[in-house]
C-alpha cells in the first residue's frame, strides 16, 4: 500500500491514502485502548500487562506493543538482569493521548446499558419486520 508522504500540509483521516488514517486506526484499537488503561498509571511489564487484560493473546499484545512503540508512543526499557527485565511505559507522546484514552474508556463504561438496550431495540425491530 502507498502512502502519502509526511509533508507539512495538511492531513485528513478522510483521504484514502493518509498516514493519518494508520495513526488513527492504532489509536483507535480496543487493545490500544485497555493497554494504555494499564501504562497510564506506571510502567509496567509483559506479563503483568497480559495478566491484567481479560482475552488478550499473547501474540496481540506483542504486535500491538510493537505498533505502539514503533510509532513513538510506547517506549521499552531493558533492565541488564539475568533474566533481562523489559518494562513497557509511555512515552511524552503518548502521555499527551491520556485524557482522550480515559475519556474513551469512561464514555464506554458509561453508555454500556444504553447501547445495550439500543442494540436490543434495533434487534426487536428487525425481528418484527422480517415477519
Amino acid at each position: 500500500m502507498e502512502k502519502t508522504p509526511l509533508r507539512s500540509s495538511a492531513h485528513s483521516v478522510l483521504m484514502a491514502r493518509c498516514y493519518s488514517r494508520e495513526v488513527l486506526d492504532l489509536i483507535a484499537d480496543k487493545w490500544t485502548a485497555l493497554i494504555f488503561a494499564l501504562l497510564e498509571k506506571q510502567p509496567t511489564r509483559f506479563n503483568e500487562l497480559q495478566r491484567a487484560i481479560e482475552g488478550i493473546s499473547h501474540k496481540m499484545l506483542t504486535q500491538t506493543l510493537r505498533n505502539l512503540e514503533r510509532r513513538g508512543i510506547v517506549e521499552r526499557t531493558i533492565t541488564p538482569t539475568i533474566p533481562p527485565a523489559v518494562e513497557y511505559s509511555l512515552s511524552p507522546l503518548g502521555t499527551t493521548l491520556i485524557p482522550l484514552m480515559a475519556a474513551l474508556r469512561q464514555w464506554a463504561e458509561e453508555h454500556m446499558e444504553t447501547v445495550e438496550q439500543a442494540l436490543q431495540a434495533y434487534e426487536e425491530k428487525e425481528e418484527k419486520a422480517d415477519y
